[in-house]
């Protein structure tokens, strides 16, 4: 699909579809692992009690249960040391039985969470955030994928986006989203301009998109008159109104009749990126069966 003018509202591209067909695919190769007396296992690290972080656990203990993947949670105090954060992935990292392990996000101050993050091993960060990782994807060859970067080029594929030579901009700069999601679509043959919170007249560039990907953390920061016509736009943005409501970073009602295909919040990028985090810890398990693979 190319940008070629919208023609109407905007197809809406439904993660929460996408990722039960990825759960689907996953069931098969978590079956052939299961033939060889392996079960591909999911360890989550939460510190403190923060309540939006154990919603988003609970959606991946699902995920996890839908794709037959064993999942568990640690439960740390807020308080805890850095040493003994340290120490709980030393153990996780040197247990055969777990293939993947994730430090939920956002972590109580003072635990710097990238540092954090260079506690996991490489061949078991499924979030693809240790620094090993994001190097491998800076030359052309990931281990793990960063999970919603993973998500989106998995929208991308699915709404029939055509990415190479097309012009695409990424609205955000953050190493989970912005720079390894620029990394993708070059990847993939996409020419990339980021954007952030100091671009000057941000509508010049957008308007330039093929395909725009706002991962700003600003809710409604892209309107209708910033989209280019037919434009494919994955909104990453997950903001919460001082009603309770949920609300991206798109103003979906403005672009939904200027972009060709947009993504909702939620039940857009969200559902993806678990999935990809699923997805991670399954390969995971595949490369323990060859010693040295990963």
């Amino acid at each position: 699909m190319a940008a070629s003018g919208a023609t109407g509202p905007a197809r809406v591209i439904d993660g929460v579809a996408a990722a039960r067909e990825v759960y689907a695919r996953l069931r098969e190769r978590v079956a052939a692992l299961g033939r060889v007396k392996i079960r591909p296992a999911l360890t989550a690290v939460l510190v403190g009690d923060n309540p939006v972080s154990r919603i988003y656990l609970r959606n991946k203990t699902r995920a996890c249960a839908e794709a037959g993947v064993r999942s568990e949670v640690l439960e740390l105090p807020a308080g805890c040391p850095a040493q003994t954060l340290r120490a709980t992935l030393a153990k996780l990292n040197a247990d055969p039985g777990v293939h993947g392990i994730l430090v939920q996000l956002p972590l109580p101050q003072p635990l710097d969470a990238s540092l954090v993050a260079q506690s996991v091993a490489p061949a078991k960060d499924v979030d693809g955030l240790t620094w090993h990782n994001l190097g491998a994807l800076m030359v052309g060859q990931p281990l793990f994928e960063p999970c919603t970067p993973r998500g989106v080029m998995a929208l991308l594929e699915r709404a029939g986006v055509e990415i190479d030579a097309r012009q695409a901009v990424v609205v955000g700069r953050s190493v989970i989203v912005g720079k390894p999601m620029a990394l993708m679509l070059m990847a993939r043959g996409a020419t990339v301009t980021i954007c952030h919170s100091r671009t000057r007249d941000l509508a010049a560039h957008t308007r330039r998109a093929d395909i725009l990907v706002v991962a700003a953390g600003r809710a409604g920061l892209v309107t209708g008159n910033m989209v280019k016509p037919g434009a494919a736009v994955i909104d990453v943005g997950i903001n919460r109104l001082p009603g309770g409501k949920l609300a991206g970073d798109v103003d979906f009602a403005s672009v939904r009749p200027v972009a060709g295909c947009i993504t909702p919040v939620p039940g857009g990028v969200g559902p993806m990126t678990i999935a990809m985090v699923i997805a991670n810890t399954v390969l995971a398990a595949e490369r323990s069966l060859t010693p040295g693979a990963a």
